[in-house]
């Protein structure tokens, strides 16, 4: 293809009309409107015209300024989305009082809703709370066998056969020895442990029940308790538990009612839950966010794009900035078609290359900035610029001579 060609070329001035734009967000904006055509004439101007020509049409500006803003609102709602993601999950994008264009422009405020569902998460783990409901199961003692199964004798609690690949997880075993004291004290009996004895010294002995006239320090009663349940535990077949995948092993070994040798047990309770209950309650923390239509992540929290009238000045600015990079760099693809034009007597370099490079690094500068910019307004940089300078204050005010009143 021969440049010299009669090829279009920016004539000088455009007429905007929707459509345009390769998407038309802004298109029915009336500022977006007026401002497509003043940013034309600005670009090409910035470009060299009209003292060179510009080989772009109207529709090649009209695409740079929609991506300029494009791209403004992008790097605005990435700092939207950080600041108030936390603040918005499990939300239903279809709620009422969701606007149609979801969170853009609309200040939120700040909510505990996810740190109480992550503590209850913590809630369940600590057995303070949580949402998994807990089930209570016992197994029935047969003497002589140490050895059950959990989850045989969690069936009955949950209602439903559990199959192989159904977990429990158990969270309490409630098999205790019989407390000591039961076992050393008797309102109604005295003796023993040299209590009559002492009741004698005080002329008590006589009365019934004497032994609520006897007065003991409550070390002895503590000092009595200890060593029982420690003669428990070094001569006797402690009550204690193994646990090993479904099974449970019972010590002492179960005993038929009235042996003398082994205390008599019936049942051995325990509590469990589920771990599919477990599973799903903590996708989400148990919120109904499963279903579709609700904010999850960053994906999918509802913000569009930045209405181009509601932008300010120092937006606007920026906007025609990056626009006129994206110009700058689409000319100069044009104009890398031909490194050289041929005309009479020698030939005309062009500066295609160089509008690439020129084009791109300004766009990397501005995007630069912006960022810089942005990331100052996060929840945590503000807080922290507004503890610098309530510090600031302080130390201000204390230079303050104080008055002195004489009374």
């Amino acid at each position: 293809m021969d440049y010299s060609e009669n090829k279009p070329v920016w004539p000088g001035s455009s007429s905007f009309a929707v459509g345009k734009t390769p998407f038309g967000f802004f298109d029915t904006d009336t500022e977006f409107q007026d401002h497509a055509d003043k940013f034309a004439k600005y670009a090409a101007q910035h470009v060299g015209y009209p003292i060179m020509d510009v080989e772009l049409q109207d529709v090649n500006f009209y695409t740079a300024f929609e991506a300029a803003v494009i791209e403004y609102s992008n790097q605005v709602n990435q700092i939207n989305i950080t600041n108030n993601l936390v603040n918005t999950i499990g939300i239903k994008t279809g709620s009422s009082f969701m606007p149609s264009d979801g969170l853009t422009g609309a200040v939120v405020g700040n909510s505990f809703g996810y740190i109480t569902k992550l503590s209850k998460a913590y809630g369940t783990e600590a057995e303070s709370g949580g949402n998994v409901k807990w089930y209570t199961a016992s197994i029935n003692m047969i003497p002589g066998q140490q050895t059950y199964n959990l989850k045989t004798a969690a069936q009955s609690a949950v209602g439903t056969t559990l199959s192989d690949t159904d977990g429990i997880e158990v969270r309490r075993v409630i098999h205790n020895a019989p407390p000591a004291l039961i076992r050393y004290f008797d309102p109604f009996v005295g003796t023993g442990l040299g209590s009559q004895q002492l009741l004698d010294s005080f002329d008590f002995g006589g009365f019934s029940p004497s032994v609520n006239f006897m007065m003991m320090p409550l070390h002895a009663d503590l000092l009595r308790i200890q060593s029982i349940e420690f003669n428990d535990r070094i001569r006797k077949s402690h009550y204690s538990f193994d646990i090993h995948g479904d099974d449970i092993r019972i010590y002492p070994v179960p005993t038929t009612s009235g042996s003398a040798s082994t205390p008599f047990f019936k049942n051995v309770w325990f509590e469990f839950m589920l771990e599919q209950d477990k599973t799903d309650n903590s996708v989400l923390f148990g919120n109904t966010a499963l279903t579709k239509g609700a904010i999850s992540d960053a994906s999918n929290i509802p913000y569009t794009y930045q209405e181009y009238n509601t932008i300010n000045d120092m937006g606007r600015a920026w906007i025609i900035r990056y626009g006129s990079a994206i110009i700058k760099e689409m000319l100069g693809r044009v104009r890398s078609k031909y490194s050289s034009v041929p005309i009479p007597g020698g030939e005309v370099t062009l500066n295609g290359g160089d509008l690439v490079t020129q084009g791109q690094a300004e766009k990397e500068a501005l995007i630069t900035q912006l960022r810089e910019f942005l990331n100052k307004m996060t929840k945590e940089q503000m807080l922290t610029r507004q503890n610098v300078e309530a510090t600031q204050m302080n130390e201000m005010m204390g230079k303050i001579p104080l008055r002195l009143y004489v009374g």
